[in-house]
């Protein structure tokens, strides 16, 4: 394919091989970019990208060898959707920063935060009629143009169209985004049988103090430092935390101040 592209494409682990002996296949994980990062720094390339195993899920790369994370790309690629289709819905998931949320109310789109799940973020992409949709674990959907569904290499040459028209390079495009500090999925270990009623018991105590937060998947807790997720994995059996700040310090508040609800539930944030 790269063959009939523009540019100048090194191409690494070409050869089929579903044992994956370079690195496990998932682009969202920070080590199995490293080599990547090492041939884009190498070969001084604009950006890298990267597909998992079935190729429905993308990772980027920027000539900084920066990972250029889910909510990141979606903010790249709404620009470019919303000058076409102004005032559109654009979903993402409760993951994603509120950074992409506020960039899309910026640039005249509709923010609208979905549930996790590629499944369910497809179907809310087909019921809204929204031309562009995406989660933090590298699915993104495209109805503008395409067909709705997670496709990562169309999601690459649509980013390649991009840049290629842009006066900004990608690793411009990142500078240019707000500077926030954010913690990874923290993942509680949590019986089947508890997860969904933790949840539910921290939502009680969160209501009860006022809380502004959003409960399309679990809480997402929102305060004038940042804002912080609590949800019951799908399919395991995992509470999963999300928190992001403007800062370090405020990033450490939130952390403590999800401790202090998670407390009365038995549980606390791994270390």
């Amino acid at each position: 394919m790269t063959q009939q592209l523009p540019g100048r494409h090194t191409l690494l682990n070409s050869k089929i091989d579903g044992t994956f002996p370079a690195h496990h296949p998932d682009p969202t994980v920070a080590e199995n970019l490293v080599q990547l990062q090492q041939a884009v720094t190498a070969s001084r390339c604009d950006l890298g990208i990267a597909f998992d195993g079935d190729g429905d899920r993308i990772g980027v790369v920027d000539a900084k060898a920066r990972i250029f994370w889910g909510d990141q790309l979606l903010s790249v690629l709404a620009r470019d959707v919303l000058a076409q289709h102004p005032g559109a819905p654009i979903i993402a998931d409760v993951k994603a920063s509120q950074t992409l949320f506020d960039e899309i109310e910026r640039l005249g789109g509709k923010p609208v935060m979905s549930e996790s799940g590629h499944s369910l973020i497809k179907a809310r992409l087909a019921a809204t009629g929204a031309p562009l949709a995406g989660e933090m674990s590298g699915h993104v959907f495209f109805a503008d143009r395409y067909y709705g569904f997670d496709d990562a290499i169309y999601v690459a040459v649509r980013l390649l169209g991009i840049l290629g028209r842009a006066d900004k390079s990608l690793a411009d495009m990142r500078d240019a985004l707000p500077a926030v500090v954010n913690t990874p999925e923290l993942r509680i270990e949590c019986d089947e049988t508890r997860k969904f009623a933790i949840v539910e018991e921290v939502r009680e105590r969160l209501r009860k103090q006022g809380a502004e937060m959003n409960e399309t998947d679990g809480v997402r807790v929102r305060t004038p430092e940042g804002w912080w997720l609590l949800r019951a994995s799908n399919t395991q059996a995992v509470l999963v935390v999300r928190v992001e700040a403007s800062n370090e310090a405020g990033l450490a508040r939130l952390k403590q101040q999800v401790n202090a609800h998670l407390a009365p539930s038995g549980i606390s944030l791994p270390q």
